[in-house]
C-alpha cells in the first residue's frame, strides 16, 4: 500500500507526526518504553517551536485488564465461600461481593478504589506546551492527544466482537448485583436455592478472567489512528498557534500517557492544573486518520459521560454550514475517551473521534493500526472542522 501523502501543508506535517510516532517509535504500551520514547518525541517537538515544555511524571496501573481479572477472581471466591459454613460464609460472601460491585464502578468511573491500591504501578508521563494569545487572555482550550497504545485482544478483533463484548458487560454487571442481593437476602433467610441462582454470576467471571487474561497476552498495537492521529494533531496545532496565535484563547497543547489504562494521565494532569485554568474548554481528539469527521456527545462504559451541550451545539452548526466537510454526532456505549476526565474535572469538553456512520472505530486495538491505513481526505476534512471550531471558540 502507497505511503499516504497529502498536499494540504498542515495534514503533511500532521502526517509526518503520525509516522514518527507509528513507525519509527512503534507499539508504545503504557508505562513502557515506546510511550517514554513518544513523550520525548512531543517535547523535542514542543522545544523546535519554541515553546517550553512541561514534563510531568506520574505512577499508573500497566493493564486495563488487570484489575478486572482480580473482581473476576474474587466473585468466583465469594461464590466457592458462599455454601461452606451457614450464616458466616454468607456475611464474608457478600462482603466480597459488594468490594467488587464497588470497585468495578470506580473503576469504570475513574476512581481511586481497591483495585488501583492493591495493583502493581509503572513510570509514566504527560508533556504540555502553552501557546500564548495575541491579546487580551480571556479563556483557556485544552487539546488533548494521548500517546499510549493499547493491546490486541480477542475482544476487539472486529466490529461484531466488540458489540458482543459491549453487551457482555451489560450481562455481567446485572449478575453481579444479581449475587449481591442475593447473598445479603442470605444472611437473614438461609434459602437453599440461592447458591444455584448464582450459578450465571460464576460463569460470567469465569468468562471474564479468560478474557483478561487473553487481552494481557496479547502484542500492542503500532496505534497509528489509536492515537498517534491525536498526539500528532496536538503537536500540528501547536505549530499553527506559535505561528499565528488565537486573539484571547491561551492553549494547552497536552500529549498525555496511560490513557489506555483507564486515563492516569490526564487524571493526573487536571489535579495538578486544574486550579489555574481560566474559562477552560477541552477538545479531545480520538482515532482521526481513518474516518469521520465526527464528534462524541455521550460515551462510556456502564458509568455515562456527555459532551458539553453549547459545544455540541456549535460544532452542529459548523456542520449545517459546511456540509462540505460530511461532519456527524456519534456516541460510543463500549468505551471512553478523555473527554470523561474534563467533565470529571467540570471542564466543558467535546471529543472528535473517527467512527464511521455505521459506529465502527477503525482499527481500534487491532494489529492492523498501522501508519500505511491513513486516509489524507478524511484528515483534511477532520483539519477544516477543528480549525474552525477553534477559531470560534477563540471568538
Amino acid at each position: 500500500m502507497p505511503e499516504p501523502t497529502s498536499p494540504h501543508p498542515q495534514v503533511a506535517t500532521w502526517l509526518a507526526h503520525i509516522r514518527a510516532l507509528a513507525v519509527d517509535i512503534g507499539p508504545r504500551g503504557s508505562t513502557r518504553e515506546g510511550e517514554r520514547k513518544g513523550a520525548e518525541y512531543a517535547k523535542t517537538q514542543f522545544e523546535k517551536l519554541g515553546l517550553k515544555p512541561t514534563w510531568e511524571p506520574f505512577k499508573s496501573a500497566r493493564s486495563i485488564f488487570q484489575p478486572h481479572l482480580v473482581g473476576s477472581l474474587l466473585m468466583l471466591l465469594a461464590f466457592a465461600i458462599f455454601p461452606l459454613g451457614g450464616r458466616m460464609t454468607a456475611i464474608i460472601a457478600t462482603l466480597l461481593s459488594i468490594l467488587v460491585l464497588v470497585s468495578e464502578l470506580q473503576e469504570l468511573g475513574f476512581q481511586d478504589n481497591f483495585y488501583r491500591r492493591i495493583l502493581p504501578k509503572g513510570d509514566s508521563q504527560n508533556v504540555h506546551a502553552i501557546v500564548q494569545p495575541a491579546s487580551e487572555h480571556r479563556q483557556d482550550l485544552i487539546l488533548v492527544g494521548h500517546l499510549d497504545s493499547q493491546r490486541t485482544p480477542l475482544i476487539f478483533r472486529t466490529p461484531g466482537w466488540v458489540k458482543t463484548y459491549d453487551r457482555f458487560t451489560t450481562i455481567l454487571f446485572v449478575t453481579f448485583i444479581l449475587q449481591v442481593v442475593l447473598y445479603a437476602l442470605a444472611i437473614f433467610f438461609p434459602w437453599n436455592w440461592i447458591w444455584y441462582a448464582t450459578i450465571p454470576t460464576a460463569i460470567c467471571a469465569v468468562l471474564l478472567a479468560a478474557l483478561c487474561i487473553q487481552a494481557d497476552s496479547t502484542p500492542f498495537t503500532a496505534g497509528a489512528n489509536d492515537n498517534a492521529t491525536a498526539a500528532g494533531l496536538v503537536l500540528t496545532l501547536a505549530e499553527k498557534f506559535t505561528k499565528d496565535p488565537l486573539q484571547h484563547t491561551r492553549v494547552f497543547a497536552v500529549c498525555t500517557g496511560c490513557e489506555e489504562v483507564q486515563h492516569y494521565g490526564m487524571i493526573d494532569w487536571y489535579k495538578r492544573h486544574r486550579t489555574e485554568l481560566k474559562s477552560p474548554r477541552a477538545l479531545v481528539f480520538e482515532m482521526l486518520g481513518c474516518a469521520g469527521p465526527a464528534w462524541l456527545t455521550r460515551e462510556g462504559i456502564i458509568v455515562p459521560f456527555k459532551a458539553d451541550a453549547e459545544m455540541v451545539a456549535l460544532i452542529e452548526r459548523l456542520a449545517r454550514d459546511h456540509p462540505e466537510w460530511g461532519a456527524y454526532e456519534t456516541k460510543i456505549s463500549g468505551g471512553n475517551t478523555e473527554m470523561a476526565d474534563a467533565v470529571r474535572a467540570k471542564v466543558p469538553a467535546i471529543t472528535l473521534f473517527g467512527m464511521t456512520r455505521e459506529g465502527v472505530a477503525p482499527y481500534w486495538h487491532q494489529t492492523g493500526d498501522t501508519y500505511d491505513k491513513m486516509d489524507p481526505v478524511v484528515m483534511e476534512k477532520t483539519w477544516a472542522v477543528v480549525n474552525a471550531f477553534i477559531q470560534e471558540l477563540d471568538k
